[in-house]
Protein backbone atom coordinates (compact mmCIF):
# COMPACT_ATOMS: atom_id res chain seq x y z
CA UNK A 1 0.00 0.00 0.00
CA UNK A 2 3.02 2.52 0.53
CA UNK A 3 0.91 4.51 3.06
CA UNK A 4 3.38 6.69 5.25
CA UNK A 5 3.71 6.19 8.49
CA UNK A 6 4.20 8.09 11.35
CA UNK A 7 7.24 9.18 13.27
CA UNK A 8 6.29 7.59 16.45
CA UNK A 9 3.72 4.62 15.73
CA UNK A 10 0.27 4.52 16.90
CA UNK A 11 -0.81 5.05 12.68
CA UNK A 12 -4.35 2.87 13.75
CA UNK A 13 -6.68 6.10 13.02
CA UNK A 14 -4.96 6.90 9.79
CA UNK A 15 -4.88 3.88 8.24
CA UNK A 16 -8.72 3.38 8.91
CA UNK A 17 -9.43 6.78 7.31
CA UNK A 18 -7.08 5.69 4.45
CA UNK A 19 -9.00 2.33 4.04
CA UNK A 20 -12.40 3.40 4.75
CA UNK A 21 -12.97 1.47 7.77
CA UNK A 22 -14.13 2.34 11.55
CA UNK A 23 -10.65 2.04 13.77
CA UNK A 24 -12.52 -0.58 15.77
CA UNK A 25 -11.15 -2.63 12.98
CA UNK A 26 -7.51 -2.61 13.11
CA UNK A 27 -4.93 -4.29 15.24
CA UNK A 28 -3.13 -1.28 15.92
CA UNK A 29 0.39 -2.86 16.63
CA UNK A 30 2.37 -0.11 16.15
CA UNK A 31 1.81 1.64 19.84
CA UNK A 32 3.48 -0.89 22.11
CA UNK A 33 0.72 -0.74 25.08
CA UNK A 34 0.16 -3.22 27.94
CA UNK A 35 -1.77 -5.93 26.48
CA UNK A 36 -2.88 -7.03 29.89
CA UNK A 37 -4.51 -3.62 31.07
CA UNK A 38 -8.02 -3.53 32.21
CA UNK A 39 -10.02 -1.41 30.28
CA UNK A 40 -9.75 2.36 31.59
CA UNK A 41 -13.06 4.08 30.04
CA UNK A 42 -15.71 2.71 32.91
CA UNK A 43 -12.96 3.99 35.25
CA UNK A 44 -12.94 7.09 33.54
CA UNK A 45 -16.63 7.54 33.33
CA UNK A 46 -17.08 7.56 36.82
CA UNK A 47 -14.75 10.59 37.06
CA UNK A 48 -16.80 12.98 34.87
CA UNK A 49 -17.50 15.33 36.60
CA UNK A 50 -13.83 16.54 36.71
CA UNK A 51 -14.76 18.22 33.74
CA UNK A 52 -16.80 20.61 35.29
CA UNK A 53 -13.58 21.76 37.37
CA UNK A 54 -10.10 22.97 37.05
CA UNK A 55 -7.78 20.00 37.40
CA UNK A 56 -6.33 19.64 40.61
CA UNK A 57 -3.15 16.88 40.25
CA UNK A 58 -2.36 17.00 43.94
CA UNK A 59 -4.81 13.81 44.30
CA UNK A 60 -3.01 11.87 41.60
CA UNK A 61 0.88 12.97 42.37
CA UNK A 62 0.02 11.56 45.81
CA UNK A 63 -1.45 8.06 44.38
CA UNK A 64 1.83 7.61 42.02
CA UNK A 65 4.66 8.40 44.68
CA UNK A 66 2.30 5.86 46.89
CA UNK A 67 2.81 3.46 44.12
CA UNK A 68 6.71 3.84 43.41
CA UNK A 69 7.39 4.59 47.16
CA UNK A 70 8.76 7.49 46.53
CA UNK A 71 8.59 11.20 47.93
CA UNK A 72 5.52 12.96 46.78
CA UNK A 73 8.06 15.94 46.33
CA UNK A 74 10.67 13.80 43.87
CA UNK A 75 7.35 13.64 41.30
CA UNK A 76 6.03 15.95 38.65
CA UNK A 77 3.31 14.68 36.97
CA UNK A 78 3.22 15.86 33.46
CA UNK A 79 0.89 16.01 29.85
CA UNK A 80 2.33 12.64 28.79
CA UNK A 81 5.79 11.08 28.59
CA UNK A 82 6.21 13.89 26.03
CA UNK A 83 5.74 16.67 28.17
CA UNK A 84 8.24 15.01 30.14
CA UNK A 85 10.41 14.59 28.03
CA UNK A 86 10.43 18.30 27.24
CA UNK A 87 10.54 19.82 29.87
CA UNK A 88 13.72 17.98 31.45
CA UNK A 89 15.35 18.68 28.17
CA UNK A 90 14.76 22.41 28.72
CA UNK A 91 16.56 22.16 31.92
CA UNK A 92 19.51 19.95 31.13
CA UNK A 93 20.24 19.70 27.49
CA UNK A 94 20.80 15.98 26.61
CA UNK A 95 22.80 14.07 23.93
CA UNK A 96 22.27 10.42 22.82
CA UNK A 97 23.78 6.85 21.26
CA UNK A 98 21.80 6.93 18.01
CA UNK A 99 19.49 4.74 17.68
CA UNK A 100 17.08 6.10 19.85
CA UNK A 101 14.13 7.88 20.54
CA UNK A 102 13.14 10.70 18.33
CA UNK A 103 12.07 12.70 20.98
CA UNK A 104 15.49 12.99 23.52
CA UNK A 105 17.59 16.11 22.69
CA UNK A 106 20.77 15.62 20.75
CA UNK A 107 22.25 18.90 21.20
CA UNK A 108 24.51 18.31 24.16
CA UNK A 109 24.64 17.87 28.00
CA UNK A 110 23.66 14.41 29.91
CA UNK A 111 23.47 11.04 28.39
CA UNK A 112 19.68 10.53 27.70
CA UNK A 113 18.95 6.11 27.04
CA UNK A 114 15.54 4.44 26.83
CA UNK A 115 15.32 1.65 28.97
CA UNK A 116 14.25 -1.01 27.87
CA UNK A 117 16.00 0.49 25.05
CA UNK A 118 13.77 1.65 22.07
CA UNK A 119 13.86 0.28 19.38
CA UNK A 120 16.18 -2.36 20.25
CA UNK A 121 13.95 -3.73 22.88
CA UNK A 122 16.76 -4.89 25.42
CA UNK A 123 17.25 -3.76 29.14
CA UNK A 124 20.34 -1.74 30.09
CA UNK A 125 23.10 -3.86 31.91
CA UNK A 126 23.38 -3.22 36.08
CA UNK A 127 26.53 -1.36 35.38
CA UNK A 128 25.57 1.18 32.63
CA UNK A 129 25.05 4.96 33.68
CA UNK A 130 22.70 7.73 32.14
CA UNK A 131 22.12 11.53 33.24
CA UNK A 132 18.06 10.78 32.57
CA UNK A 133 16.22 7.54 31.87
CA UNK A 134 13.08 7.05 29.72
CA UNK A 135 11.57 4.05 31.91
CA UNK A 136 8.34 4.90 29.93
CA UNK A 137 8.32 0.75 29.41
CA UNK A 138 10.64 0.02 32.13
CA UNK A 139 7.60 -1.31 34.47
CA UNK A 140 6.30 -3.88 32.47
CA UNK A 141 9.69 -5.32 31.08
CA UNK A 142 10.57 -5.54 34.95
CA UNK A 143 7.95 -5.89 37.16
CA UNK A 144 9.23 -2.51 39.35
CA UNK A 145 8.43 0.75 38.63
CA UNK A 146 11.93 2.12 38.34
CA UNK A 147 15.77 1.35 38.14
CA UNK A 148 16.00 3.39 41.14
CA UNK A 149 19.50 5.04 40.64
CA UNK A 150 20.34 8.93 41.38
CA UNK A 151 19.38 9.67 38.05
CA UNK A 152 16.72 11.98 36.67
CA UNK A 153 13.52 9.43 34.93
CA UNK A 154 10.88 10.36 32.50
CA UNK A 155 7.96 8.29 32.21
CA UNK A 156 4.73 7.47 30.55
CA UNK A 157 1.98 6.09 32.64
CA UNK A 158 -0.46 5.92 29.82
CA UNK A 159 1.90 2.48 28.09
CA UNK A 160 0.35 0.65 31.25
CA UNK A 161 -2.40 1.77 31.35
CA UNK A 162 -3.28 1.42 27.54
CA UNK A 163 -4.68 4.91 27.60
CA UNK A 164 -2.08 7.14 25.73
CA UNK A 165 -4.87 9.51 24.48
CA UNK A 166 -5.65 10.32 28.65
CA UNK A 167 -1.72 11.82 28.59
CA UNK A 168 -0.01 11.12 32.05
CA UNK A 169 3.60 11.29 32.50
CA UNK A 170 6.10 12.03 35.24
CA UNK A 171 9.38 13.39 36.16
CA UNK A 172 11.50 11.40 38.98
CA UNK A 173 14.28 13.38 40.17
CA UNK A 174 15.44 15.87 43.22
CA UNK A 175 12.64 18.23 44.25
CA UNK A 176 15.03 21.04 42.72
CA UNK A 177 14.81 20.19 39.75
CA UNK A 178 10.90 18.64 39.56
CA UNK A 179 10.47 22.66 41.07
CA UNK A 180 12.30 24.13 37.88
CA UNK A 181 10.34 22.21 35.58
CA UNK A 182 6.99 22.57 37.06
CA UNK A 183 8.04 26.66 37.43
CA UNK A 184 8.33 25.85 33.23
CA UNK A 185 5.06 23.58 33.03
CA UNK A 186 1.56 25.30 31.53
CA UNK A 187 -0.72 25.86 34.31
CA UNK A 188 -3.19 22.84 34.70
CA UNK A 189 -1.17 21.19 32.06
CA UNK A 190 -2.44 17.52 33.59
CA UNK A 191 -5.66 17.04 32.24
CA UNK A 192 -8.51 16.80 34.86
CA UNK A 193 -9.88 13.43 33.84
CA UNK A 194 -6.43 12.33 34.52
CA UNK A 195 -6.13 13.84 37.52
CA UNK A 196 -8.98 12.54 39.31
CA UNK A 197 -8.95 8.95 37.88
CA UNK A 198 -5.15 8.03 37.94
CA UNK A 199 -5.28 6.90 41.45
CA UNK A 200 -8.51 4.39 40.66
CA UNK A 201 -6.58 3.30 37.28
CA UNK A 202 -3.08 2.63 39.49
CA UNK A 203 -4.89 0.96 42.45
CA UNK A 204 -5.23 -2.80 40.45
CA UNK A 205 -1.71 -2.82 38.85
CA UNK A 206 -0.04 -5.32 39.76
CA UNK A 207 3.41 -5.16 38.39
CA UNK A 208 5.07 -8.40 38.75
CA UNK A 209 1.83 -10.50 37.13
CA UNK A 210 1.85 -7.64 34.52
CA UNK A 211 5.86 -8.38 33.52
CA UNK A 212 5.24 -12.09 33.90
CA UNK A 213 2.48 -11.93 31.57
CA UNK A 214 3.77 -9.80 29.20
CA UNK A 215 7.24 -12.42 29.03
CA UNK A 216 4.59 -15.23 28.00
CA UNK A 217 2.55 -13.33 26.15
CA UNK A 218 6.28 -12.15 24.04
CA UNK A 219 7.06 -15.75 23.34
CA UNK A 220 3.72 -16.90 21.91
CA UNK A 221 4.24 -13.71 19.69
CA UNK A 222 8.17 -14.68 19.11
CA UNK A 223 7.10 -18.61 18.39
CA UNK A 224 3.74 -17.26 16.03
CA UNK A 225 6.06 -15.33 13.64
CA UNK A 226 8.72 -18.23 13.72
CA UNK A 227 6.32 -20.20 11.92
CA UNK A 228 6.00 -18.03 8.83
CA UNK A 229 9.70 -17.62 9.12
CA UNK A 230 9.97 -14.47 10.79
CA UNK A 231 12.25 -13.83 12.86
CA UNK A 232 12.33 -11.25 15.93
CA UNK A 233 15.41 -9.91 17.10
CA UNK A 234 15.93 -10.70 21.21
CA UNK A 235 13.77 -8.30 23.60
CA UNK A 236 13.03 -7.51 27.25
CA UNK A 237 10.28 -5.48 26.36
CA UNK A 238 6.31 -5.28 25.32
CA UNK A 239 7.04 -5.66 21.53
CA UNK A 240 10.08 -7.19 19.15
CA UNK A 241 11.85 -6.16 16.46
CA UNK A 242 11.37 -8.46 13.21
CA UNK A 243 13.87 -7.67 9.44
CA UNK A 244 11.17 -7.87 6.55
CA UNK A 245 11.17 -5.60 3.67
CA UNK A 246 7.49 -5.32 2.84
CA UNK A 247 5.92 -6.34 5.69
CA UNK A 248 4.68 -3.61 6.79
CA UNK A 249 2.51 -3.52 3.81
CA UNK A 250 1.46 -7.05 3.82
CA UNK A 251 0.20 -7.36 7.00
CA UNK A 252 -1.81 -3.67 6.33
CA UNK A 253 -4.28 -5.88 3.89
CA UNK A 254 -5.66 -7.69 6.40
CA UNK A 255 -5.94 -4.27 8.98
CA UNK A 256 -3.39 -5.15 10.99
CA UNK A 257 -0.51 -1.86 11.52
CA UNK A 258 2.96 -2.51 12.50
CA UNK A 259 5.60 0.11 13.55
CA UNK A 260 8.02 1.27 10.31
CA UNK A 261 11.74 1.71 12.07
CA UNK A 262 13.01 3.93 9.02
CA UNK A 263 12.85 6.63 11.85
CA UNK A 264 15.81 5.05 13.53
CA UNK A 265 17.46 4.10 10.87
CA UNK A 266 16.41 0.55 10.47
CA UNK A 267 14.78 0.28 7.15
CA UNK A 268 12.92 -3.08 5.98
CA UNK A 269 12.57 -3.51 10.05
CA UNK A 270 9.35 -3.24 11.63
CA UNK A 271 8.15 -3.42 15.31
CA UNK A 272 5.40 -5.21 16.69
CA UNK A 273 4.03 -4.91 19.64
CA UNK A 274 2.99 -7.73 22.00
CA UNK A 275 -0.68 -8.44 21.56
CA UNK A 276 -3.01 -10.27 23.67
CA UNK A 277 -4.33 -13.83 22.83
CA UNK A 278 -7.09 -12.31 20.73
CA UNK A 279 -4.27 -10.27 18.83
CA UNK A 280 -2.41 -13.24 18.63
CA UNK A 281 -5.63 -14.80 16.87
CA UNK A 282 -5.74 -12.10 14.38
CA UNK A 283 -1.92 -11.81 13.73
CA UNK A 284 -2.05 -15.64 12.37
CA UNK A 285 -4.60 -15.06 10.41
CA UNK A 286 -3.00 -11.86 9.01
CA UNK A 287 0.37 -13.92 8.28
CA UNK A 288 -1.77 -16.66 6.88
CA UNK A 289 -3.44 -14.46 4.37
CA UNK A 290 0.36 -13.04 3.89
CA UNK A 291 1.62 -16.86 3.55
CA UNK A 292 2.04 -16.55 -0.20
CA UNK A 293 3.90 -12.96 -0.35
CA UNK A 294 5.97 -14.40 3.06
CA UNK A 295 7.06 -17.78 0.49
CA UNK A 296 8.13 -15.76 -1.84
CA UNK A 297 10.84 -13.25 0.08
CA UNK A 298 11.80 -15.72 2.18
CA UNK A 299 15.79 -15.45 1.50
Amino acid sequence: MGLRPSTHGGDGAAIARAFGVDVSRILDLSQSLNPLAGDPRPVIARHLDALGRYPDPRIATAALAEAMGVASERLLLTNGGAEAITLVAVELGGTVVEPEFALHPRAGGPRWRSNPHNPTGLLARAEERAGVWDEAFYPMATGTWTRGDDAVVVGSLTKLLACPGLRVGYVLADPDLVERCRRAQPTWSLNGLAGESLADLLAPIDLAETAAGIAALRDDLVTLLARYGLVAAPSDANWVLVERPGLRDALLESLVVTRDCANFAMPGVVRIAVPDEAGLARLESALEAARQWLDETTN
